[in-house]
């Protein structure tokens, strides 16, 4: 069997995007993660799936897996590449789409040299939209401007947070420094704490100014990655909520592999801008155990 395919990235959070519209792939979760190897597979942080319309006011379906082979709600780099393959693709024609995730449905338009801008929809911070249990062992701690901050308790420590969901789960907490943040194991804690059923994605973040900050994101499923749009997006949402970033004007997010801008004001959508590149295409040759075999690869 032949599987076309695409290696893209948005801000070196890379991805595998299969075309599922044109062409048929029995995928499992074992397969999932053996394409996902960086040493005998192709490599990704997330393979993103293009699927045919399962309503009649959108334009494609969207599913995404993690390198562990798990299925998530929503990826905002995602996203951003999806719009950018189906167009390189020739599946559509159309620079501003629809398109439906499991989590509902998100809106991103093509712009120039391969930026794409994202209506993300309305964020929720709501405990139970999470999902996030509380601690019923201390009260609530509020932010300055009233927003909720919550302690939990893990690793021997507690820490305070923020929640936020953008289509996933977000844990937000705010650090002196994100160079010495213990990303990689107050990440790994908190994002299977026992707090958080489904778990979640967990951000670190500096802020510069009221209109800049720096982030690193664990996120679940993958570990640390070097950019993660959802992730950005509940940072500046957490950040304007509690009065440390401007509301209604685009935030500057610095990410290990480069800047997204988020703007977002309360009862408002979010908005994500960034770039995508797509780094080669390749054609996946898989034997009868569905196995990858070797890949052959082209410039884009």
């Amino acid at each position: 069997m032949q599987v076309h395919f695409s290696k893209m990235h948005g801000l070196g959070n890379d991805f595998m995007v299969l075309d599922l519209v044109s062409q048929r792939v029995p995928l499992t979760t074992e397969l999932i993660q053996q394409l996902a190897h960086r040493h005998t597979g192709i490599g990704f942080n997330q393979l993103l799936i293009v699927e045919a319309p399962t309503q009649p006011d959108v334009d494609f379906s969207y599913r995404i897996f993690n390198a562990d082979g798990s299925e998530v709600e929503q990826c905002g780099n995602g996203v951003r590449c999806f719009a950018r393959f189906v167009h390189e693709r020739h599946l559509t024609k159309k620079r501003r789409l629809r398109v439906a995730t499991t989590s509902g449905i998100v809106e991103p338009e093509l712009g120039e040299h391969g930026w794409v801008r994202v209506n993300m929809g309305l964020p929720q911070t709501s405990p139970e939209r999470i999902p996030f249990k509380p601690s019923t062992a201390q009260p609530v701690q509020q932010s300055a401007t009233g927003s909720s901050l919550y302690p939990v308790h893990v690793n021997g420590e507690t820490v305070l947070l923020d929640v936020v969901n953008m289509g996933n789960p977000h844990a937000v907490l705010v650090v002196d420094a994100v160079d010495k943040a213990p990303v990689g194991t107050l990440g790994a804690a908190l994002e299977s704490h026992e707090q958080f059923p489904a778990r979640v994605n967990v951000g670190f973040m500096q802020v510069i100014t009221a209109q800049s900050i720096k982030l690193r994101v664990f996120e679940r499923g993958t570990g640390e990655t070097l950019a993660c749009g959802t992730g950005a997006c509940a940072a500046v949402v957490s950040g304007v909520r509690q009065g440390l970033l401007t509301a209604g004007v685009d935030i500057q997010v610095q990410l290990p592999g480069g800047v997204l801008y988020i703007r977002w004001q309360e009862g408002d959508v979010v908005w994500m801008t960034g770039p995508t590149e797509t780094v080669f295409e390749g054609t996946l040759h898989l034997d009868e155990h569905f196995f990858p075999v070797h890949t052959l690869t082209t410039q884009p």
